[in-house]
């Protein structure tokens, strides 16, 4: 039995605060268990170079975690340098949430994303991309409110979560100590009708079965869809 009697297919316990930090252009403080992430954007009238005079907009994230976000102290990247840990997370952040939005309707603008861990247990980057997906969503309206774009832009729901083998069972959702535990361990990243955005898979020792892969896809599908439907009851 997992942590809280939690079955098998089932999330940690979620929440979202809209309007975490008001200074902010939108913003979320979303809690997956006890993986707390703040995710702020900020809305910048500008676009990088490769993107002047051409009318398309951009959106970027960078991701970080806080010295005492983990059981021991982490240095602050600011002092000793970016590990490569966290480029590949924040590149995959930044393509997974321009999936969900034209960037052709932004005008020349971008949304800065900032994604801060605070209490690290694992997942640290499914909450950041679910929890900024929401953010981008208000940032997005904010946008309208102040006449930077004409109308509202569609936005395609998005949400990411973690699976794995742990055991030899398939679980949902993974704590720190099932990740640390897992003979597979997956991220996928999807959006609210089921489409895939990315997947990371990775066997930790032996090789695992394509049916092994079908069922941790079946539960990811679960725990977006999960997932989706806060982002619907947020409207």
């Amino acid at each position: 039995m997992r942590k809280n009697d939690r079955k098998n297919d089932e999330l940690r316990p979620v929440s979202i605060e809209r309007g975490f930090q008001p200074h902010a252009d939108g913003s979320v403080l979303i809690a997956m268990g006890d993986t707390h992430v703040s995710c702020s954007v900020t809305i910048e009238k500008s676009v990088p170079p490769f993107l002047k005079d051409s009318g398309q907009g951009w959106l970027t994230a960078e991701y970080g975690m806080l010295p005492c976000a983990t059981h021991s102290r982490i240095p602050r990247e600011a002092v000793r340098g970016r590990k490569g840990r966290t480029y590949e997370i924040q590149r995959m952040i930044g393509r997974s949430l321009r999936a969900m939005i034209d960037l052709s309707l932004l005008g020349e603008n971008t949304l800065r994303v900032d994604c801060d861990v605070i209490r690290a247990d694992g997942g640290t980057r499914t909450a950041s991309i679910t929890g900024a997906a929401l953010a981008v969503r208000d940032a997005v309206l904010r946008m309208h409110e102040r006449q930077l774009i004409e109308k509202m832009i569609p936005l395609m729901p998005i949400a990411a979560i973690s699976v794995g083998l742990v055991n030899g069972i398939p679980m949902l959702d993974l704590d720190y100590e099932e990740d640390s535990e897992a003979q597979v361990d997956a991220n996928f990243v999807m959006t609210g009708d089921n489409r895939l955005i990315e997947i990371q898979c990775t066997a930790e020792g032996q090789p695992f079965s394509k049916d092994e892969f079908d069922d941790l896809s079946e539960l990811a599908t679960k725990g977006i869809s999960d997932l989706i439907s806060m982002w619907r009851e947020a409207e």
